[in-house]
């Protein structure tokens, strides 16, 4: 038996894997990005006072937030791949059986806590004069940003953006194995914060970033802030690091109610 002959069962598990690996992870996207500017565009009528900033991305704006986060999805494949493999070889066990439900609510609320912490703290990191440029400047195009620059990220970013979250399933896994749902819906909240988080608009009621049950949630304007003004607002899904770390916009809460106590301008009635 040849060389080759020997290699092709190999080569093409390595295939199908990688195109298994870059199609999760764009349809993944897809269901975030396209999801919430559809649904967006549906209820424009009604959210347009809503909009954080006065101006309006263009066309060539989404299509380089789409080109960028292709970039991204071919280098969070490879993350996948890793990932499968650290699976087969047994570094990252996960449960076979029936989902245990105080499990996986604790897995899932472990991952988002740990994720945003990672996110906090690599975030402020790429802001550091000697890394903006080459890592997290190509994000920052994006000044009116849209639900398409979820994973608009320059292929550095991209890697810290993503390495962390099978460092994350190991470590989570080995307190017990990771329940299978409990990924799935970690992914998807990722993916649906990150594309709301980046939509424009801000969809929260007046007093939802005072309130003690509410407060420490992110809001669009908290992350539409950072985009604007680039010294605040680091924080993924909650606010509690840049309030403990002084990083919270000092005007965050005024442009948040000034956003949300807009009213629809009513058309005349015709006569």
């Amino acid at each position: 038996m040849s060389l080759l002959s020997s290699l092709t069962p190999m080569l093409s598990e390595i295939a199908n894997e990688t195109r298994w690996a870059v199609q999760i992870e764009f349809e993944r996207y897809l269901a975030g990005a396209a999801g919430v500017a559809i649904l967006y565009w549906l209820i424009r009528r009604w959210i347009e006072p809503r909009r954080i900033q006065a101006a309006k991305p263009s066309l060539a704006d989404r299509r380089r937030e789409f080109g960028q986060s292709v970039q991204a999805i071919l280098v969070f494949s490879v993350v996948n791949l890793l990932t499968f493999a650290m699976y087969r070889a047994g570094w990252l066990p996960i449960s076979q059986g029936e989902p245990i439900l105080g499990i996986l609510i604790a897995q899932i609320v472990a991952m988002v806590i740990l994720h945003d912490t990672w996110f906090y703290w690599m975030h402020r990191t790429l802001h550091l004069r000697a890394l903006f440029r080459r890592a997290h400047a190509a994000h920052h195009r994006s000044r009116t940003p849209t639900s398409w620059a979820a994973y608009s990220f320059a292929p550095i970013e991209a890697v810290f953006e993503s390495i962390y979250v099978p460092a994350m399933f190991v470590i989570v896994s080995h307190v017990a194995p990771m329940q299978p749902w409990a990924i799935f819906v970690f992914l998807g909240h990722q993916i649906a914060r990150n594309a709301i988080g980046h939509s424009g608009f801000e969809l929260a009621w007046p007093g939802f970033t005072r309130a003690p049950l509410t407060g420490w949630l992110t809001t669009t304007t908290h992350h539409d802030l950072h985009h604007t003004e680039g010294r605040y607002n680091f924080g993924l899904y909650f606010t509690w690091w840049d309030r403990i770390m002084g990083t919270e916009h000092p005007h965050y809460h005024a442009r948040f109610e000034a956003v949300v106590g807009r009213r629809a301008v009513e058309q005349p009635v015709a006569a």
